[in-house]
């Protein structure tokens, strides 16, 4: 017997792998911002705590787990010649072209879980154009029943809002949903919902950040269809 009838997970460093996609882009966006002034990029990657030598975030970066918006207000305190407004579209609409590495094959992934009957949702803080983007880019947009981000009227993670939107979309009970996600903002939703939580790995969190949030840490989305029947 399964443990859940319905799947939600978040989407940066869940279904995609954080650094390949998320630090990749956000090189390219220090750089646009900073019109490749050497100074300003170095600013920009100090208020989003990212390594510029080695091309990543930093575990500590605020923008990793925050909304587009909180991003947004981040990187203007580093550029006080441009408007919040401003920054926010701009991270929009390139995030939507952000180089997209799936954690694992997506398309066969989520096809065996609906096979089983389980109903599947994506909860982002990103917005719901990227996150529709994103998941029509990779070719699954149309095996989720709910796709949400933080400015879809529901709130944003860490508040359960969003979460309990899905349960009550899909007509499942928060108990018998799991909410999978590579952030503590992820479990601790979770948990405020009454739901099943577990960490993956393929984010910027290591297992202990998360195990005190989760009921299982696994090291990536692929090993949920084994953990779900044990």
């Amino acid at each position: 017997m399964s443990r859940a009838d319905a799947i939600l997970f978040d989407k940066d460093g869940t279904l995609f792998d954080f650094h390949a996609t998320w630090s990749t882009w956000a090189g390219q966006v220090i750089r646009d911002l900073a019109g490749g002034e050497a100074v300003a990029m170095a600013r920009l990657a100090e208020v989003a705590h990212y390594d510029l030598a080695a091309a990543r975030f930093l575990p500590t970066s605020p923008i990793i787990a925050g909304t587009n918006r909180e991003a947004a207000e981040c990187l203007a305190g580093a550029l006080h010649d441009r408007d919040v407004d401003e920054i926010e579209i701009h991270l929009m609409l390139s995030a939507s072209e952000a180089p997209l590495a799936p954690a694992v094959p997506l398309a066969p992934y989520l096809d065996g879980l609906r096979a089983r009957g389980l109903r599947l949702g994506v909860m982002t803080n990103d917005t719901e154009y990227g996150a529709r983007a994103h998941l029509g880019t990779a070719g699954v947009l149309e095996r989720f029943d709910f796709i949400a981000g933080f400015d879809s009227g529901h709130g944003a993670k860490p508040a359960p809002g969003p979460l309990l939107a899905f349960a009550r979309a899909v007509s499942v009970a928060p108990g018998r949903v799991v909410m999978v996600g590579d952030s503590t903002h992820d479990l601790i939703a979770g948990r405020a919902a009454g739901m099943v939580c577990v960490g993956v790995l393929t984010g910027t969190a290591v297992a202990a950040d998360l195990a005190p949030f989760a009921d299982a840490v696994l090291p990536d989305i692929g090993h949920l269809p084994g953990w779900l029947l044990a």
